[in-house]
């Protein structure tokens, strides 16, 4: 009699066992068909259109007009410019006396050149500033090319320059991917560089943990909750600057859900790791700053590995902030790229 009330007993708790475990399942394949069906609508990456590579006319306006509302505390004037590449047309905004020596400036990823919003004023005093927006990613540049690798975007870049004629005297400075792509380009093209400038340069001289990439991963989720955990974590110094340092955050947040609703899904350009040949061969004068909170990879054993493959690259840590430094610390960011472009 025990026996058969044990056997019963086990049987009711293997059945709802079974059936958490199959809605669990029931809920993971919801989720996953909602988040693809989300990324996935609209035409494909490589479709052209009047209002590629927005996913429709709606699409487009809404992100341009919220666009619009950033732009407006763009600290300069400046003026804004669309040049054209085999890759497509690039957008940028340029600040700064004109015969001023140039700085491009390449944003994050995920981003945009008002990234720089922060810095701008600074840097167009002393600079012909050219920040632009990445021709893969967010922004009003158009791509009608897919881009695959390192070299793509160095020859994207390549050509830009050719364009613009800045010579070879070029000042280039990138934040967290766009240091990653400004790294490529110092590979490719040394000889029309005059100084590089790599800030929190994601993937690049050591991998992105585990953890940060499956964070990461979470704001494929189309709702707020994920997407600003991951920025408050990222930020997190930033945010704790009060109001207007959350404000910042939050800005940030709003942006990067439109331009996920706004614009076609496509396979971004993974970064790659440098290697200890690719270090130890730029031989151009190179600045390597850091925030020592740095979440995209650990900071001492970044600058450990740049001072032990070429000791010439100078590097800065910045105690007390992450890859939210250019925001946290401003001036002091500010202040020791204008000595090094200055050297």
């Amino acid at each position: 009699m025990k026996a058969t009330k044990r056997r019963t007993v086990g049987s009711r708790i293997l059945k709802y066992v079974l059936l958490g475990a199959g809605s669990i399942l029931l809920l993971a394949l919801a989720l996953f068909a909602w988040i693809y069906l989300t990324l996935s609508s609209g035409p494909g990456p490589m479709e052209m259109s009047d209002f590629h590579p927005f996913k429709s006319p709606k699409a487009k306006a809404e992100y341009l007009a919220f666009e619009d509302t950033l732009a407006a505390k763009w600290p300069v004037v400046s003026e804004q410019r669309l040049v054209k590449t085999s890759f497509g047309t690039t957008f940028m905004r340029i600040s700064g006396p004109v015969d001023a020596p140039p700085l491009v400036l390449l944003p994050g990823g995920g981003t945009c050149s008002l990234i720089w919003n922060a810095n701008i004023e600074a840097l167009s005093q002393q600079y012909r500033t050219y920040a632009l927006d990445n021709i893969y990613d967010y922004g009003r540049s158009v791509y009608t090319r897919k881009m695959e690798s390192g070299g793509d975007m160095a020859a994207w870049l390549d050509e830009l320059f050719d364009v613009l004629h800045p010579g070879n005297d070029i000042r280039i400075m990138g934040y967290s991917f766009g240091g990653w792509v400004t790294s490529q380009y110092a590979l490719h093209h040394p000889q029309r560089l005059h100084r590089v400038v790599l800030i929190a340069p994601a993937n690049t001289v050591l991998p992105i943990p585990g953890p940060y990439i499956r964070r990461m991963i979470t704001t494929l989720i189309p709702v707020r909750y994920f997407v600003g955990k991951i920025m408050y974590w990222v930020w997190q110094d930033l945010a704790r600057m009060g109001e207007s340092g959350r404000q910042i955050v939050e800005d940030r947040i709003s942006y990067f859900r439109l331009a996920m609703k706004s614009f076609k899904f496509k396979q971004p350009v993974n970064p790659t790791l440098l290697t200890d040949e690719e270090i130890h061969q730029m031989a151009m004068p190179v600045l390597f700053l850091v925030g020592g909170n740095e979440t995209a990879f650990n900071a001492a054993d970044a600058v450990g590995r740049l001072h032990r493959l070429n000791p010439k690259i100078r590097t800065e840590t910045i105690p007390g902030t992450g890859h939210d430094v250019m925001f946290t610390h401003t001036e002091m960011v500010n202040q020791l790229v204008l000595d090094f472009l200055r050297d």
